[in-house]
């Protein structure tokens, strides 16, 4: 402001003053002070496989990450990388142009939306998002535009309104960020769904960045289809995964960017002046998992299924409405049944009331309103931790 000294005016600079502190923080530390069950942030509470975890030993005692890595990420990795998408969904790619290892999905996101975007673009995103798609936007300048999801009752799950997604698209959209298996819904949008959006992208000229972390962990005959898939979108495409969601080793914090070589080089431009490289050793491991069997990935995906089921029963029986997940480790309830309808005061109350965390959905939404009455409950934790939670909430909520 005029008359003010540099001391004198906010440190943080316009675009992020919407951000403070993220709600994960808030209310791990909310788990912290008051004991309760945290079913809010979305991390296991066991480690992955014991080979994959040996991998990263042995890497470290041989020497191998130690020092900086390659920036693009080890060749190992980046050979694992191409080798899995290719097995998985026939998409080919060169290790050494197309593949680029970051530290997390987190900094992919960042890295590929601040080499894509220049201010003044609008990015089409999926309503609720994952909360720093959002700051990750404003930091490339550019403006979202919400399409959201909305609660299918019938069917119990979140829809994508295909209408109002294409009406969104100005002149001026340069990019569709899509999230599949979707977080914090656990909407998987279907081939028809998918075909739809490529089709739109294809029409109008749109670069796509798809964040495809959840993939191995979709349920009930639900169907991951990844959009480089599809007619035309393999060369407009920007992939995004990560190891943390499917090993179940989140603090490692390795995940990978796919696509052609030139939007590669871009992502890779950015990436540069992030982290530059990360996790060393975890990348040799990372590329071991990567390689497991078919096996390994069923009884994952079966474990979390039974994990989803407990809970999602639990939380029926405690009087919320259920929207039961097809894909992630996250199931999403209405609170309204319960006579509430603020998530975000009933979450902060919960932690007292039940002894139990969670996450209000509100927090993820541009439009407040929709997202006021879900709250979401991860459910990537042990049997005995969510058979406690479900225990507690039913005490809470029922006379």
């Amino acid at each position: 402001m005029a008359g003010m000294t540099s001391t004198e005016r906010p440190f943080l600079n316009r675009r992020l003053a919407e951000f403070g502190t993220t709600i994960f923080a808030e209310m791990s530390a909310l788990a912290a002070s008051t004991g309760a069950i945290n079913l809010g942030q979305g991390f296991p509470d066991t480690d992955g496989p014991e080979e994959v975890r040996e991998a990263a030993v042995r890497a470290l005692r041989d020497g191998r990450g130690n020092q900086y890595p390659p920036g693009p990420g080890v060749p190992e990795l980046r050979t694992a990388i191409a080798a899995h998408q290719l097995r998985r969904y026939g998409l080919s790619y060169d290790p050494d142009t197309e593949v680029l290892v970051t530290a997390g999905a987190t900094e992919a996101i960042a890295a590929t939306l601040l080499a894509l975007l220049e201010p003044g673009d609008e990015v089409v995103a999926l309503e609720p998002y994952y909360d720093s798609y959002a700051a990750c936007i404003a930091m490339a300048g550019a403006a979202r535009v919400p399409v959201t999801l909305r609660p299918d009752l019938e069917n119990a799950r979140f829809r994508l309104d295909l209408d109002e997604l294409r009406d969104a698209v100005t002149d001026r959209t340069r990019l569709l960020l899509i999230n599949t298996p979707h977080n914090p819904t656990g909407t998987v949008l279907t081939r028809e769904e998918l075909t739809a959006i490529a089709e739109l992208a294809v029409e109008r000229d749109l670069l796509v960045v798809t964040d495809e972390v959840y993939e191995h962990l979709v349920f009930d005959g639900a169907e991951h289809v990844p959009l480089a898939t599809l007619p035309g979108m393999r060369e407009r495409t920007v992939t995004i995964g990560s190891a943390g969601k499917t090993f179940s080793f989140t603090g490692w914090k390795v995940g990978w960017v796919t696509g052609t070589a030139e939007l590669v080089t871009a992502v890779r431009s950015a990436k540069q002046f992030l982290t530059y490289v990360a996790s060393g050793p975890f990348q040799y491991a990372v590329a071991e998992a990567l390689r497991l069997p078919d096996a390994y990935f069923t009884a994952f995906r079966d474990d979390l299924r039974a994990k989803r089921d407990l809970l999602s029963a639990g939380l029926t029986d405690a009087g919320f409405t259920v929207f039961r997940p097809t894909g992630t480790y996250f199931v999403t309830a209405d609170i309204r049944p319960l006579g509430e309808s603020d998530g975000l005061a009933f979450c902060r109350a919960l932690p007292e009331r039940a002894g139990v965390v969670a996450i209000p959905n509100t927090v993820f939404y541009d439009h407040r309103e929709a997202g006021a009455p879900y709250v979401r409950f991860a459910f990537c934790k042990r049997v005995e931790v969510l058979a406690d939670a479900a225990e507690r909430l039913r005490k809470a909520f029922t006379h």
